[in-house]
């Protein structure tokens, strides 16, 4: 009987694009709950700048919060894949199973710490009197949702694995409309400020968790989520933590260097005289990477599903020839939002606020921080083939090697050097972006497409 979603068959970019445009679509409404709020937010009359800067401070939170939904959801969805590969649709359920325990576990855990924690946090990644009343305010109301946020983000992956790209589209874009349409209605209509930003977020958050859960629990799922897959197995959670350490590291990172990049913009902004300023600049710049990031990150995730489908099943022919695709599509896009970006900084800074210092430091800050961003089209093809093929210690090595040995020294070193300051800090970016990208790729073609050239294996 022929098998449905069967991805070793087919053109290769006809099965990515088919996963990979809908989980764009799926990514960027993911920003947007985010984003979303810290437009309208920097547009609040008085309070503005200083309450945009506040939610700068609740990023790094964010990304923890989403580190662990990626433990969940890219370490599992892989294995599934795999596993479905091969036949095994027992396996493939035992470990959306698996995946779905841990992640409810894991969503209490955050919760009761951000709670208990959220002050101290606060002032840790660079927080000021007047910025972090805000901040608590936002994030406060906003942990209420955070088993939400995270079954939306670690269980869509599954979706996206067994070929639904539109559902999984589906299951985001519902809740950035309901966030969309609620965000100006709370903050400005009702007047509750960011208090009503974070409200809009968390009911948007729920109404995705409700719909990933009615549809892997429903008839239409190729392996649906039961009761008798649930529960936590070592040998299968010791699979899903260590491929997943990928996506986890990526985003746990990504906090690491959130939060000392303001502390260190405060420490060295101060000196220029406005500390807020600069972690202000910062996170319009970071907000603006991750609505360009996305499309990126939809193919290389997109990709996944079919590269590890096509492992499993022994079509090495149709590994490599995915990787071509997407390296090709990958730097087209890539190219495009460069020169965009360098070209234009001030239409994207303008999109958060428009106070006229914003906008002076902004503007060489964003060009600095952009200069070599082409080179990230590298670090996510290799990582994320890595991921696909189940090679969890080479895809973790290079997340912690671009983020944690690259830019966390230079974040600290560089602003010393040459009377760098703030620029110094922003700055570590491109030099990661070289080095950390290349490495990978490198590493990459020299490891796994040298073993992919070996004969596809006969099915029969």
């Amino acid at each position: 009987m022929q098998r449905k979603n069967d991805f070793s068959q087919g053109s290769i970019a006809k099965n990515i694009l088919s996963l990979a445009v809908p989980l764009t679509v799926a990514q960027l409404t993911v920003v947007l709950y985010n984003v979303v709020d810290r437009a309208f937010i920097g547009h609040i009359d008085a309070v503005g700048r200083d309450a945009f800067t506040g939610i700068g401070l609740v990023m790094p939170a964010t990304y923890i919060i989403t580190a662990f939904a990626n433990l969940c959801g890219t370490g599992g969805a892989p294995l599934f894949s795999i596993a479905r590969g091969r036949g095994n649709d027992q396996r493939a359920s035992r470990i959306m199973g698996v995946s779905f325990t841990l992640l409810l576990l894991l969503g209490a855990a955050l919760t009761a710490g951000f709670y208990l924690f959220q002050t101290p946090f606060l002032y840790l990644v660079g927080g000021s009197d007047e910025t972090v009343a805000h901040a608590r305010s936002y994030l406060q109301i906003y942990l209420v949702g955070v088993i939400p946020v995270m079954i939306g983000l670690g269980m869509n992956p599954f979706i996206n694995a067994q070929g639904f790209g539109k559902v999984g589209m589906m299951t985001t874009l519902l809740g950035a409309v309901i966030n969309l349409i609620l965000d100006p209605i709370f903050i400005f209509t009702l007047r509750m400020g960011v208090r009503g930003a974070a409200l809009a977020t968390v009911i948007a958050q729920t109404c995705s968790a409700v719909w990933v859960l009615v549809f892997l629990t429903g008839r239409k799922a190729v392996l649906r989520l039961e009761k008798a897959s649930l529960g936590l197995e070592l040998p299968i959670l010791k699979r899903v933590c260590g491929l997943g350490l990928t996506g986890f590291t990526f985003s746990v990172t990504n906090s690491l260097v959130q939060a000392l990049g303001n502390a260190q913009l405060q420490a060295y902004g101060a000196q220029a005289g406005d500390g807020d300023l600069y972690v202000a600049a910062m996170t319009a710049i970071v907000s603006v990477r991750e609505i360009v990031f996305q499309p990126i990150r939809g193919l290389t995730q997109g990709a996944q599903p079919v590269i590890g489908y096509n492992y499993g099943a022994g079509k090495y022919s149709r590994v490599r020839e995915s990787i071509r695709f997407l390296t090709a599509a990958c730097l087209s896009y890539n190219i495009l939002v460069w020169v965009l970006l360098l070209a234009f900084p001030r239409v994207f800074i303008l999109l958060f606020n428009d106070d006229p210092g914003l906008l002076a430091a902004g503007v060489p800050t964003m060009r600095v921080y952009y200069a070599a961003y082409v080179m990230m089209s590298f670090q996510m093809i290799g990582q994320n083939t890595f991921v696909a093929l189940g090679r969890a210690r080479n895809a973790v090595f290079f997340s912690l090697f671009r983020k944690v040995i690259l830019v966390v020294p230079m974040m600290l070193l560089l602003p010393r050097l040459w009377n760098l300051g703030v620029y110094g800090v922003f700055a570590s970016e491109p030099v990661s972006d070289v080095i950390g990208g290349g490495a990978c790729f490198i590493t990459m073609m020299c490891t796994v497409w040298k073993d992919m050239k070996r004969p596809d294996e006969d099915p029969a």
